[in-house]
């Protein structure tokens, strides 16, 4: 598997990385065990990122990341990089509490994510989003602070928009920036994707399948949990998930003229948008990690991604991204 880099700064990571987010929460029950066989063939193929957030169930996804490491052969735990995303505040009944930034909870924060994880350092640590009470110069300083002493290797930036992002990288050097971006989630493109590669940043996309919106596998008659994210987002409801889906077959018929699928036309989508952007994929099952890694092989040539744009041009989507209190805490 080739590798890109996150940034100037920092490390030289897999062509794709893996979100183990759904592999405990917001997208319905999970398989333990094959969320932890899929971890490993992900490491068996190649695949060196592996993200999270200690609030991904309440620190359930750290512990099964711990898990599949400790499993894992000596050279995929040595090659493997973990990114973890903090201060989202939740409680006991699931429910979502704000952000804290403080300096003080960041290194709370970090001191738990090392126990769970099983690990004596982060590869990448970031706050999921800003929070509004705490200077990000704050918050920044604080993680600087774990990398002098070890427990942190490279600073990175979470769905935060170009002024931030300045600061920030004005305040510690900065390796990358994770945000959401695929085909039908193109904002960053005015002015934060040029922000990022003026000051050397890398990009973690997630979402480039915008929750298996544009997989392929996605039908109008699905029925979602209650506790399944997408029950409750924008883009997957009525009117707007027919028109999405209508976008998705004109995808489609563009995949089946090169052979390959909806989902591996999407992710080769993001590919080609730059080496300094690593797709993050949401596989949850090895049978999905598959047909994402096929996306390695696809190169979309000029005539491609012309007919790409005529089919999902920007703005195409209908709804927002996230339910409208969510969306309130990120910024643009």
């Amino acid at each position: 598997m080739t590798t890109r880099s996150l940034g100037t700064t920092g490390p030289r990571v897999s062509a794709l990385g893996l979100g183990c987010m759904g592999m405990s929460a917001l997208y319905g029950d999970a398989d333990r065990a094959e969320s932890v066989a899929t971890l490993h063939a992900a490491l068996d193929a190649g695949v060196t990122l592996l993200d999270t957030g200690d609030f991904y169930a309440m620190g359930h996804n750290e512990m099964l990341i711990g898990e599949a490491l400790r499993a894992a052969p000596a050279a995929a735990r040595e090659r493997a990089l973990v990114s973890v995303k903090f201060g989202a505040l939740r409680d006991p009944d699931g429910g979502w509490a704000g952000y804290d930034g403080r300096p003080a909870a960041v290194k709370n924060f970090a001191a738990y994510s090392l126990q769970r994880l099983g690990v004596d350092h982060i590869d990448v640590y970031r706050i999921a989003r800003l929070d509004p009470d705490v200077p990000i110069e704050e918050t920044v300083g604080a993680i600087a602070e774990l990398v002098e002493k070890g427990y942190v290797r490279h600073i990175g930036l979470s769905e935060v928009g170009a002024g931030t992002i300045r600061r920030a990288a004005a305040t510690a050097p900065i390796s990358d920036l994770q945000i959401e971006y695929s085909l039908i989630s193109r904002g960053i493109e005015d002015e934060i994707l040029p922000a990022v590669r003026e000051l050397g940043i890398g990009v973690t996309a997630y979402g480039v399948l915008s929750r298996g919106l544009i997989s392929g596998h996605f039908t109008a008659d699905r029925q979602l949990a209650p506790t399944d994210f997408r029950a409750h987002s924008p883009r997957f409801q009525g009117d707007n998930l027919r028109h999405n889906l209508d976008l998705v077959e004109a995808l489609r018929k563009i995949a089946e003229d090169r052979g390959v699928t909806v989902a591996q036309i999407a992710i080769a989508w993001v590919l080609g948008r730059g080496t300094d952007i690593v797709p993050l994929v949401g596989a949850r099952t090895r049978e999905r990690l598959a047909e994402a890694l096929g996306a390695l092989d696809v190169t979309l040539d000029a005539a491609d991604l012309a007919a790409i744009e005529e089919a999902v041009p920007p703005g195409a989507a209908a709804g927002e991204r996230y339910p409208a209190p969510q969306m309130a805490h990120v910024e643009r």
